[in-house]
Formats: structure tokens, C-alpha cells, sequence
């Protein structure tokens, strides 16, 4: 078969489908260009999700007459010209596909003027120039895409329902504010506003418009400078969670990024603090030399490469894990709106101290109340959801700067971070400790608590063993399967290195006969059988994480568990060495510790209040 040159249209509508993969990505590639052209507000109006009519309106530099045309070459840019800007690029967009990829699959009119003469208006349809003239001498560019994919009908098979399109366009743009507080966004389907910031610059409000003001209010600000970054981060406490990791938004020189290093990096922050399955929700902001990081590897540019990512893997992780270990994690009970409280005149199982304690006979538990102390105390969690509709996601376009809520963070100066001293006064169902102060009532799991007490005990005494073995008396036996066998004798360098020497005894079986003395008591048989899953899964032997998971396994087996009742004397003394702990707020799997309720969330159950 002859090779023949690809004919430009084909070449552009191939193009196309890397770079306009649905209307999502018009409105992202064109918004990019927008804010490129410095523009302070960009206006973006969509028609059935953008599959209809997409328009973007800024008040940019706009482009002179000549360029016009010029911009929808394959390749045309105005933001590199050669290697050395490759590596130095500081514009989101660079490559000059974009513009020639939409038009090649729609129909496009562009309006656009410098302000210092007359603009020039452009009609193209598939790529072909249609029509050339004139228009007002506005500064700035409005682009109107009509009928996405009219000349593709192949493509339009893959488009999801009008909610879906729409959310897909809703996420581009909080991505966009979010990146760039200080631009006005505002975003309108079928003519009905869903979404405009303020443009003030403030990421604290742009998180209360796309999260919830609910949300804005658990946040924690923290900011840290290098030689090599400029961090700035807004991490949720952790009471706030989500069941995905796609609520963690990293931002490296005004450009949202996905990066599943830095994304571990903010995990590791949160250790301990989430329950498991459960993932956080922040802003990671990063300013730092273009040299450092490579943004060509992407088609859509949202993956990135660092130059020095370890360093700033580290940087991430301690600020973020600083910051949330400066608050008071506690939990606060939530009074649902409007609920009523079934009434029943069964006697709770609580015991009460008045000086002696008094046991009381426990009858089988009446779950009425601890249910509606379950639904109200758990943390707040918001979990994902397609656009319903058009009103869940309205902000009113018409709000002014006092109309607008305020949001503040407290500074570490107003923080008290130990927790507060808690007086024991009953216990329910032998299983949560009742406490309090003049802060209000709490709840305290005392299972969990003791097992905050003891993981951070044997974390400590794991971490001072040194590395010499321990002889057993009787060996160790193990039988593999013949997969662990095998990636027992492919891995035994790595193995023998931790101290771990595996014998052969015939078959898939093997013994042990010492092991390092880090090891705990009791637990070695457990310990040597999660290294050899662990190198299974991961091809390597990592021993912080092995003395991690022995401390947590450690401190669940020997904490006191539900139903254990205890005297005055022993809640007294759980709570004070809870208070002394690093991390008081959750145990080691992230469930929280400790739930308040002030006096007037008491009164608003009671209905003393309405």
C-alpha cells in the first residue's frame, strides 16, 4: 500500500478525538485560552450540555486581524517558539490544537478585537472558512461552537444523558475557579445561571459555591515556602470525607493536574484520620519554576512530571499533615431539621456516678434514642451525586459583596489543640464513656480510645528495636500455595535483608527459624505472613509499613472492646491518657474518638429551643 500524505480535515478530525473528547473539553480548551489572553472575566453559556451551543465571552487582549485565521492552523501558537519555551511554559495552553481540533468537528463563529480598532468576525464549519467581515471593537473574543460533532455522528453515539454532559461541564469550570480565584467565572445552561464566582480571589469562597458552606467552614488553611515551591493548602478536617479520591484538586502554576504521587502524598497526611475506604477533600496549591515540571505529557495536559518530586512529595505530606494536627478534630453532633424524636418511656441502660458507682441491671438495649444519637453525631458526609438538576446547582447571580457569606479560619493562636478536660459521669451499654465540661456533653468509644493509647505505645517501642533477630526454640512452619512459593524464593534477597530466612522443608513448605526482634510477642506467625502478601502485591518489603500495621494490630487486639464495663476511676484515667495522646481524634482505622454535643444542640433535641 502507497503512504500518502493525510489530508489536513482528516488529520484535524483525528486530532479531535484526542483533544475534544465530549463539550466538557471545548469549554476547557477554549476557557484556557481565555484566561491565557489575561482576561478578569469569562463568561461561559451553554445549550443542551454544551451538545447544542457552546459560547465563551471574556474581556482578554483579543487578537489582531491577521492572526485570526492564522490561530486555526494545526499547530499555530502564539506561546512557544521553540525548545527552550517548551520547557519554560507558563500559559495552559501551548500546542495550538485546540482551536483547529473544534472547528474541525463543528460549527464555529469567532468575534474578536485588540479594543484599539475594529474586531473581525470569522464563520468556519468543519474546519472550512465560510465567512469573513467585520464586528464592533469590543476587547476581548467571544467563540460560539454549534452542533459539536455534526460531521462525527459516530462520536455523538458515545455522549451521555444532558445531566451527565452538564456535570462533566460544571467540574471544567469549579476546576478552573478554583485554580484561578481571581478571575470572574460564570457558567449558564439554557440560559438559567448554575454557577459564578466572585472573582475577588478568595479560594475560601470558591470552595463554600462548588462544596457547600457547610464544607468552607471545616476547612484548614496552611501555606509553606521553599527554594523550589510556594504551597498553599485548604484540607477539609477529616470529619469531612468523600468515597472517592477525585476531591483532592492539586493546582501547579494555575493549572488543575491529576498526579497519583502527590494524591499519596496527601493520604499519607490524613494516616490514621479517615476511616477506611474513606478519602479526603482538599486544595493543594503549588507556584514553582516551569523548568521543574514538565506539562507536555498529557494530550489533555492534566498529568504533570516533577523534577523534584520526592521533595516535594515530602513538603505536601508535612504540611498538610501539620495543619490538621493543629485543630481539634472533635466532631460535633448535627440536630436534624425539622425531626421528631419518637418518645418512649423505657429505661436507658446508662449507669450514673453520684460519688459510688451504682450498677444497674442492663435490659436488652432500646435503640430508639442511640439510632437518633447515631444518625445526628456521625461526621457530616457528602456523598457524590450526578446533577439532578438545574437548581441544585444555582448560585444567585445577583448576590453583592455584603450579601456574600464570610469565611474565616481560626489562626493557631486561638486554638487550644490538646483536648479539653473531660469529667466522666456514666457509661451506655458498657461500650461508650459519657463525659463532660462546660463545653457540653461527649461521647467517648472507649474501645477506640484505648486503642489510640496503645498504637501510639507500640508504634513508639517498634520504632526502637534495632535490627538483631530473634532465635525461636521451635521453628516456625509455613505452607505456601505454590505462587507464594515461588515469590518466596524469587524475592529472598529482599526477605533475608529484613531478617527474614525462609528454609525450604520439602514441597511448598517452608520454615523459619528466627526472626527480627521487633517482631511482638504472639504475633509473629501474622507479621511473617503479611511481608510475604505484601511482596506479592507490591514486589518489595516495606518495613515502616510492616511496623505500622503491627502497631494498629497490636493495640486492636489488646483494647478493651464493647460491652466491658468499667468504674469511675477507670474512665477517669482512659480519658486523661487519651488527652496526652498525639492524635487523640481517631483511632488507628480513622473512626472518630470523640463526639460533642454543646448544651444547645441538647436543648434543640429536647426542643427547649426551636
Amino acid at each position: 500500500m502507497a503512504i500518502q500524505l493525510m489530508p489536513d480535515d482528516l488529520a484535524n478530525k483525528i486530532a479531535a478525538g484526542e483533544v475534544v473528547e465530549r463539550p466538557a473539553s471545548v469549554v476547557k480548551e477554549l476557557v484556557e485560552n481565555s484566561i491565557d489572553a489575561n482576561s478578569t472575566v469569562i463568561k461561559v453559556s451553554v445549550q443542551e450540555a454544551g451538545l447544542t451551543e457552546i459560547s465563551i465571552v471574556d474581556n482578554g487582549d483579543g487578537m489582531d486581524p491577521d492572526d485570526v485565521e492564522r490561530a486555526f492552523f494545526r499547530h499555530a501558537t502564539s506561546k512557544i517558539r521553540n525548545e527552550h519555551d517548551l520547557f519554560h511554559v507558563r500559559t495552559l495552553g501551548f500546542r495550538g490544537e485546540a482551536l483547529a481540533s473544534i472547528a474541525a468537528v463543528s460549527q464555529l463563529e469567532i468575534k474578536t478585537s485588540t479594543g484599539e480598532n475594529a474586531g473581525v468576525k470569522l464563520v468556519m464549519e468543519g474546519g472550512a472558512i465560510k465567512e469573513r467581515g467585520k464586528c464592533d471593537a469590543r476587547k476581548g473574543t467571544e467563540i460560539t461552537v454549534k452542533h459539536l460533532f455534526f460531521n462525527t455522528p459516530a462520536r455523538l453515539k458515545y455522549m451521555k444523558t444532558i445531566h451527565t454532559e452538564l456535570g462533566h461541564v460544571s467540574e471544567v469550570i469549579n476546576r478552573l475557579a478554583l485554580a484561578h480565584p481571581e478571575i470572574r467565572f460564570e457558567l449558564t445552561h439554557n440560559g438559567k445561571p448554575l454557577f459564578q464566582s466572585s472573582g475577588r480571589g478568595d479560594m475560601l469562597q470558591i470552595v463554600a459555591q462548588i462544596y457547600g458552606n457547610s464544607v468552607a467552614k471545616k476547612m484548614v488553611e496552611a501555606s509553606h515556602e521553599t527554594l523550589d515551591y510556594k504551597l498553599a493548602v485548604l484540607a477539609a478536617k477529616p470529619e469531612i470525607n468523600r468515597a472517592s479520591r477525585q476531591y483532592v484538586s492539586f493546582i501547579v502554576n494555575g493549572r488543575y493536574i491529576r498526579n497519583h504521587v502527590l494524591a499519596k502524598a496527601v493520604m499519607q497526611a490524613y494516616h490514621t484520620l479517615l476511616p477506611i475506604g474513606r478519602f479526603p477533600l482538599a486544595v493543594i496549591s503549588i507556584e514553582m519554576d516551569p523548568i521543574l515540571v514538565d506539562v507536555n505529557v498529557h494530550p489533555a495536559k492534566l498529568e504533570v512530571r516533577f523534577s523534584k518530586e520526592k521533595e516535594l512529595f515530602e513538603a505536601v505530606e508535612q504540611l498538610v499533615g501539620k495543619a490538621l494536627r493543629q485543630q481539634r478534630l472533635i466532631p460535633e453532633a448535627v440536630v436534624p431539621k425539622q425531626k421528631k424524636i419518637q418518645e418512649r418511656s423505657e429505661q436507658q441502660s446508662f449507669t450514673f456516678f453520684d460519688n459510688q458507682p451504682v450498677k444497674e441491671p442492663q435490659p436488652e438495649p432500646d435503640r430508639w434514642f442511640f439510632d437518633e444519637v447515631k444518625e445526628t453525631a456521625l461526621p457530616i458526609i457528602e456523598e457524590e451525586r450526578e446533577v439532578q438538576s438545574e437548581s441544585e446547582i444555582f448560585i444567585d447571580s445577583a448576590n453583592d459583596k455584603a450579601d456574600e457569606p464570610q469565611y474565616s479560619i481560626e489562626s493557631e493562636n486561638e486554638l487550644d489543640y490538646s483536648v479539653p478536660p473531660m469529667y466522666p459521669i456514666g457509661q451506655h451499654h458498657g461500650t461508650y464513656i459519657l463525659a463532660e465540661n462546660e463545653e457540653g456533653l461527649f461521647l467517648v468509644d472507649q474501645h477506640a480510645a484505648q486503642e489510640r493509647i496503645k498504637y501510639e505505645y507500640f508504634r513508639e517501642k517498634i520504632g526502637e528495636v534495632e535490627k538483631e533477630l530473634q532465635e525461636l526454640l521451635i521453628p516456625l512452619t509455613f505452607d505456601f500455595t505454590r505462587q507464594e512459593s515461588l515469590i518466596v524464593e524469587q524475592y529472598r534477597t529482599e526477605l533475608e535483608a529484613v531478617g527474614l530466612f525462609f528454609e525450604s522443608f520439602g514441597g511448598h513448605t517452608y520454615i523459619v527459624r528466627s526472626h527480627p526482634q521487633w517482631f511482638p510477642k504472639g504475633f509473629e506467625e501474622e507479621i511473617i505472613r503479611e511481608i510475604v502478601e505484601q511482596v506479592m502485591k507490591e514486589s518489595k518489603v516495606d518495613i515502616h509499613k510492616l511496623r505500622e500495621e503491627a502497631a494498629i494490630m497490636m493495640s486492636c487486639k489488646r483494647s478493651i472492646k464493647a460491652n466491658h464495663h468499667l468504674n469511675h476511676d477507670d474512665m477517669f484515667h482512659l480519658l486523661e491518657e487519651l488527652r496526652t495522646s498525639q492524635d487523640p481524634f481517631t483511632c488507628p482505622h480513622g473512626r472518630p474518638i470523640i463526639i460533642r454535643f454543646t448544651s444547645y444542640e441538647l436543648e434543640k433535641l429536647f426542643k427547649r429551643v426551636q
